[in-house]
């Protein structure tokens, strides 16, 4: 079920009405009933898999729960973790090993007919938080099957994160939460956001994007260009806009979700930046990953080896293509190149009198990191590995016809978008912008709430007709759906 269809609308107002007239203990019953059924509307067998990760998890937290020492622990530890990546692999990355290694092998490989089930990435990682934090023993094993189930299948953020930890959604699912106006309220503010920034933005900005990547050995420089900046903002508009519509439409049921996003396209490095993006993502592997390896405290190659490590992972897990894993290699390349060279950049400013303006100092920080984050995107986007190569080789070339006022913008407006469309989503883009930056102030829904109630509901009217009269009604799957 997607979040822009008409059926998640009349599904949650049901949810929220039914959910709030039930006694407390019937609570937890009927939101996992809901949250399978929100599951099953896309392809009902497939529950299995969270029923499957759910179980085997669930055991071995009460398993590791007996053994007061982590050795004890282990055996349970390896079993969710084989059951839980075994069937992501399987799922996921089957079909992509066997014809990665179908030349080398001496016996044909058979290939999986079976789809790509919604959100395991997201469940299976969830799950496995809760494993790997009670084999910590930082996290008590939960004994309640139920809410350890709701836990996993929790349906605002079942299908696309953010990846919750059990330290603060398992307590959550045991406290009593009542109609709340204001936390209602703002939760279905951050909902309408969320939609005006999937269908008006990301939707509109994706008729340009997939016009160019469908075949883009037809384009040279500005097309490309073009189509990978709007591909940036898509992407952020599109996932940042699901993770807005979870975590309000989780606060007007009562449960506070983490922050996925806080303004990633004002970082002033590649480090930054994942500090700010997919943050339910990036601390699962700092946590479960680059730390036990190590983290930063260790020699300078074993570093090395950690952050490529970790970013090759990253990359896998977004998809089953060598273009994703070029994509996490970048950004890996991007760390250990800003650390070596950073000594260098400081004597760059003081010698360019830059570090006696830290504005623009900052200001050039964040475009250069939007550059360099655009050029990663080329490999997250592009079809194919050969795509991705012909984008960066001719992304120089064919600028002359930047000369021609003419010729530029007849091959602009041909690129899926009309004249008026692609004026106003770039008038929204920016507006957006403005309120991100605003945002370093302060919360901008809580300053429009100290605003007089006239200018109040003509935001939230306007808001509400934005999407109304110039979103894309075409169901459009969110792109972080097929990760």
């Amino acid at each position: 079920m997607l979040f822009n269809s008409t059926e998640f609308f009349l599904f949650f107002p049901v949810v929220v009405a039914v959910y709030f007239a039930l006694p407390g203990r019937l609570r937890w019953p009927f939101l996992l009933a809901a949250s399978y059924y929100f599951y099953m509307a896309w392809q009902p067998g497939y529950v299995v898999l969270i029923l499957i990760s759910t179980l085997v998890c669930y055991a071995a937290g009460l398993l590791m729960g007996m053994k007061p020492e982590r050795r004890g622990r282990r055996p349970y530890l390896f079993l969710a973790l084989v059951a839980n990546l075994g069937l992501l692999f399987f799922f996921k990355y089957y079909n992509f090993f066997a014809d990665t290694l179908g030349p080398v092998v001496p016996v044909p490989l058979p290939g999986s007919r079976f789809l790509l089930p919604l959100g395991i990435s997201f469940f299976t990682f969830q799950s496995l938080s809760y494993v790997i934090e009670v084999y910590r023993g930082k996290w008590e094993a939960e004994r309640h099957l139920g809410r350890f189930a709701l836990y996993v299948a929790f349906f605002p953020q079942l299908v696309a994160g953010p990846i919750e930890r059990p330290g603060n959604l398992l307590p959550q699912f045991r406290e009593d939460h009542h109609f709340d106006y204001d936390r209602v309220t703002n939760g279905l503010k951050l909902m309408a956001w969320g939609l005006f920034k999937k269908m008006v933005i990301a939707d509109r900005l994706a008729m340009l994007v997939d016009h160019v990547y469908a075949d883009p050995t037809q384009y040279d420089g500005l097309p490309l260009v073009l189509a990978t900046v709007c591909f940036a903002f898509q992407i952020f508009c599109d996932f940042s806009g699901y993770s807005d519509i979870a975590i309000g439409a989780a606060a007007v049921l009562g449960f506070r979700l983490m922050d996925n996003f806080r303004r990633p396209y004002f970082a002033t490095s590649v480090a930054d930046f994942w500090r700010r993006w997919h943050i339910s993502l990036s601390t699962w592997f700092r946590d479960y990953v680059y730390i036990p390896l190590g983290g930063n405290r260790v020699a300078l190659r074993r570093w090395h080896v950690n952050i490529l490590v970790v970013f090759l992972l990253s990359g896998l897990w977004h998809g089953a293509n060598w273009t994703f894993a070029l994509w996490g290699l970048v950004h890996a390349l991007y760390l250990v190149a800003g650390r070596a060279l950073a000594p260098c950049r400081e004597r760059l400013a003081i010698r360019t009198g830059l570090a006696r303006l830290p504005r623009l100092r900052h200001a050039l920080q964040v475009v250069a990191t939007f550059a360099l984050v655009c050029f990663a995107w080329v490999f997250f986007r592009a079809n194919t590995l050969s795509d991705a190569l012909h984008v960066i080789a001719h992304l120089p070339r064919g600028w002359g016809v930047a000369l021609d006022p003419e010729r530029l913008a007849a091959l602009v407006f041909s690129l899926g978008l009309t004249r008026a469309e692609l004026l106003f989503v770039a008038a929204m883009v920016v507006l957006m912008e403005l309120g991100h930056a605003a945002q370093s102030h302060g919360s901008v829904l809580a300053w429009l709430g100290r605003r007089p109630l006239w200018l109040r509901w003509a935001a939230y009217s306007a808001l509400v007709w934005g999407v109304l009269l110039f979103g894309v009604f075409k169901h459009k799957e969110f792109v972080y759906f097929t990760f």
